[in-house]
């Protein structure tokens, strides 16, 4: 088989786009307090311009990917992107909280069709290509990281030089620009017959939307109030309904068969709670920065760039090595133990405190935690699968990361509200509020790394295996 002719080309159009993907997620961060404010939101529907992002997101990339499967990568990337350019658009120009919510759901939308293509295009291009296929991988890997740096830091210059709508208006030529460049370059993957599972992907997302919405409402409505039992007994059904459907379904989009699948159970599970125990803590840092320590929007954004900077640095050039010594269990649960410690240095903030004492110490050891965790747990889950199903369990993956990020905010920041967060003028019970999220945090990390002790299995030497099946 041929190679194509211009795959690094193509291979940076894909690369560009998981990194925009990825900084979707942090470049709000240090405009959420000035959006708030200009928007109206309430100090518990801020969270929404992130959870309504990463819920479309995470919910819809299993139907994305079926998509990928039936009408071409290339074809599903495109409309990946116009859809990302037209919630952009609505994101920039909106002028109530509502209307700001929207676009975000509509930029997720977006998203969850460019991932799973974006990798489908990655495979196609280096198909037939083992030397370069592993370097392909890793620099589009790095892509994450480097979004998450980028976003945090562009963010805020973004923020404190223009105004919060520029950090969406600058997906608009990135999109326009990539657009162009996806015929140019990518290949035309021919689509497969098959059937969508559109029941499938509106019980999942329904279902997962109403989690949320009942764990952030229940502060102000009450945990045994009517509208949280309700929204939570929605739910239930509704991913009860998800199972079922899965069950029946001649073309499901997640086959239940795959959780058969050696450890694929135990890393989602570890991927779920790093996204619940990390996203919170990037987005509380941000709000006490700000909120407490009276930086501006830039300053914030550089206050954590050390955090971002070193967490790509050691994902890219220390990872790798210490998965191939060690293994990915015991990354995985000291990963999430050294994320526990970060987070419990972080939750001792104080309404006096500074940079240096209260946010780098935890922050660099909340960083090192997690490029510990992110890509051992990623790969564990995707490794086991079948090669038919690679893509498959690559989707789920990054479902429950997401998943878990937008219920692991939803919770911390129930908690930060109960303990004093809503009282905007009280620097005092706002730093009381941010400190019980951030031991929230702690503590489900900490719980993370148990239940990776517990669930993970380290995978024998093959000549263990060889023995084994010579004495059988």
């Amino acid at each position: 088989m041929q190679p194509h002719p211009r795959r690094w080309l193509a291979l940076s159009v894909l690369a560009a786009a998981q990194f925009m993907v990825i900084m979707d997620t942090s470049i709000i961060g240090v405009a959420l307090p000035q959006m708030g404010r200009q928007l109206g939101f309430t100090p518990d529907g801020l969270q929404w311009v992130f959870n309504a992002y990463v819920v479309a997101l995470g919910g819809l990339l299993l139907l994305g990917g079926r998509l990928s499967d039936l009408f071409g990568a290339r074809r599903v990337f495109a409309t990946g992107w116009a859809v990302l350019i037209a919630g952009s658009v609505v994101s920039a120009a909106a002028d109530t909280a509502a209307l700001e919510v929207a676009g975000r759901a509509v930029q997720g939308i977006g998203s969850a069709l460019i991932t799973p293509a974006a990798m489908t295009l990655l495979m196609v291009l280096f198909a037939g290509q083992p030397r370069e296929l592993p370097k392909a991988m890793a620099l589009y890997g790095a892509a994450a990281p480097a979004g998450g740096t980028a976003g945090v830091f562009l963010g805020g210059m973004i923020t404190e030089w223009l105004t919060w709508p520029w950090v969406f208006a600058l997906y608009i030529p990135v999109g326009l620009l990539s657009l162009a460049l996806t015929r140019a370059l990518l290949p035309a993957v021919p689509g497969k017959r098959g059937r969508m599972d559109l029941t499938g992907a509106v019980t999942v997302t329904g279902g997962l939307a109403l989690a949320v919405y009942a764990i952030v409402q229940a502060p102000a409505a009450g945990w045994a109030s009517a509208t949280t039992l309700g929204s939570a007994a929605g739910a239930a059904a509704l991913l009860a309904a998800f199972v079922l459907r899965q069950r029946a379904a001649g073309e499901p989009l997640m086959p239940l068969s795959i959780w058969r699948t050696p450890n694929l159970s135990g890393a989602n599970l570890a991927m779920a709670l790093l996204g619940a125990a990390w996203i919170p803590m990037w987005y509380f840092l941000n709000l006490y920065l700000q909120q407490v320590l009276g930086y501006g929007a830039f300053p914030s954004g550089s206050a954590l760039v050390p955090m971002t900077a070193l967490m790509m640095a050691l994902m890219v050039a220390v990872t790798g090595r210490l998965l191939a010594r060690f293994g990915a269990k015991p990354l995985i649960v000291t990963g999430l133990a050294v994320l526990a410690a970060g987070l419990g240095v972080l939750s001792r903030i104080e309404p006096t405190g500074g940079f240096l004492t209260d946010v780098l110490p935890g922050s660099l050891i909340s960083a090192v935690g997690m490029s510990l965790v992110f890509i051992p747990a990623m790969m564990t889950a995707i490794t086991g699968a079948p090669p038919e199903q690679g893509g498959l369990a690559s989707g789920i993956v990054n479902t429950t990361y997401q998943v878990g990020s937008a219920l692991g905010l939803a919770a911390m920041t129930a908690l930060a509200t109960s303990h004093g967060a809503a009282h905007l003028e009280d620097p005092a019970a706002l730093t009381d509020g941010f400190s019980a999220a951030f031991t929230g945090a702690a503590l489900v990390a900490l719980a993370a790394a148990a239940l990776a002790l517990l669930t993970l299995r380290t995978p024998r030497p093959a000549a263990d295996r060889e023995h084994e099946a010579i004495r059988t």
